[in-house]
């Protein structure tokens, strides 16, 4: 009780102070949001498409697609990014638990970043002309071995954003109970089944969840930052208490998009997908 009323009474002080930033901050916001609205083409699914333009190459044979509208990653991506959401989901529900992953877990998860490696080196050599060592490269390899890293992003982000943010981080670990990451490991193995299904009523809803988890993790990465140049580590209770970091990390976000996309259009002199 004691502790969480200094918080709150520094925070109440704190406040007064960044009420002029917050308002800037909304502003930038709203000018980045229109600057990337304004440059890119005009349809409301170009939009949630063109999220991806900024992190993935998006070659349409290697992509899934929703009758003709392609999704805003590609096969590897989406396992990656989705990947990366089921895990921070996953962990949400255990409340503040802040350590990182048991030594087992972070072993399992660094040999699927090395598949991940390996498959991503084999897709990449079968771009050279003759090239016939590995393995035939598939989107089902591709959407495993990025659901795969993207366990390990959520599994270190969720606890890394944690203990950023809260001054009630709890010192235990999301995976110390054994069935805890096998368990992960089969909803993580449902996803990629759903989405290479590519059944309307799963492939569609997770485009669009690929697209927003873009903003979603970059912003939280962002926000980690953010606490950490604002020297505001360790020192919220509430999720109002982290407005400030919040919208710096969804700007810096979102300047990172418009930027992206700015310079790939100025390499590329187009919008679309790139091409084999």
């Amino acid at each position: 009780m004691i502790i969480e009323n200094q918080v709150l009474n520094v925070d109440e002080r704190v406040d007064e102070n960044d009420r002029p930033w917050l308002i800037a901050l909304l502003v930038l916001l709203i000018v980045l949001l229109a600057a990337w609205l304004w440059m890119t083409p005009s349809g409301w699914w170009e939009k949630i498409r063109l999220l991806g333009y900024a992190v993935c190459h998006q070659i349409e044979e290697r992509s899934f697609f929703y009758h003709d509208l392609q999704s805003p990653l590609c096969a590897r991506c989406t396992g990656m990014y989705l990947g990366g959401l089921l895990t921070i989901v996953y962990q949400a529900f255990q409340g503040r638990k802040g350590k990182f992953p048991p030594v087992w877990v972070s072993v399992a998860l660094g040999l699927l970043f090395i598949w991940f490696g390996i498959d991503g080196l084999n897709s990449f050599l079968h771009f050279i002309p003759g090239f016939e060592m590995g393995y035939q490269p598939s989107n089902l390899f591709r959407l495993i071995t990025g659901a795969g890293v993207g366990l390990g992003i959520g599994a270190v982000l969720s606890p890394l954003f944690i203990q950023s943010a809260w001054i009630d981080w709890i010192n235990h670990s999301f995976f110390e109970k054994w069935y805890s990451f096998p368990l992960l490991v089969v909803l993580a193995g449902g996803m990629v089944a759903g989405v290479y299904s590519q059944q309307p009523v799963i492939i569609f809803p997770a485009m669009l969840l690929s697209g927003f988890s873009i903003v979603l993790l970059l912003s939280s990465v962002y926000t980690v930052v953010a606490l950490m140049l604002t020297k505001r580590l360790n020192r919220q209770l509430t999720w109002m208490q982290m407005r400030l970091p919040l919208l710096i990390g969804v700007n810096i976000c979102f300047l990172q998009i418009v930027a992206t996309s700015f310079l790939r259009y100025l390499f590329t002199g187009t919008w679309e997908p790139l091409y084999l």
